[in-house]
């Protein structure tokens, strides 16, 4: 697997809705709006639209077969600098320990400690823990639109 890290000096104009697409079909129950994938994307690869980041692709043939979504918090300290906002494999590919290559690049290319979200049943958890990633707090969420 040919395994690239974009950002903002190295965007190509198509390369956010090809990320987006393939994000949009392969997190599966894990996912969300492609609009919303998007804004992540933007966030972190364009300048001006967020505080910045990066996406680690892998690809086989000139295709996605993974990608991770890393975004900058711009704090520090008390809030870790970095966020894994999404992760996802090709179901061709998963299992083969391609994810931890793209998670491996992903931790190596930030400079400070990353945070991620997982659901409990979630087969990535697994994947997270062997990487160092530890469980310190319990999320929660006050979700304004629906309350």
């Amino acid at each position: 697997m040919k395994i690239a890290i974009i950002n903002s000096e190295n965007l190509e104009p198509s390369t956010i809705d090809k990320i987006a697409d393939f994000l949009y079909v392969h997190l599966d129950a894990y996912g969300d709006k492609r609009e919303d994938i998007v804004k992540c994307l933007e966030y972190a690869l364009v300048p001006g639209k967020g505080q910045g980041g990066f996406a680690v692709v892998g690809q086989q043939e000139n295709e996605i077969k993974g990608a991770v979504v890393i975004n900058h918090t711009g704090m520090s300290g008390f809030i870790p600098e970095h966020i894994l906002v999404y992760i996802a494999m090709h179901k061709d590919t998963r299992g083969k320990g391609f994810g931890k290559q793209l998670m491996q690049t992903a931790i190596a290319e930030a400079p400070g400690n990353i945070a991620l979200h997982v659901e409990p049943n979630n087969p990535a958890k697994f994947l997270y823990e062997k990487l160092g990633f530890t469980n310190k707090y319990l999320e929660m969420r006050l979700n304004k639109q629906e309350s």
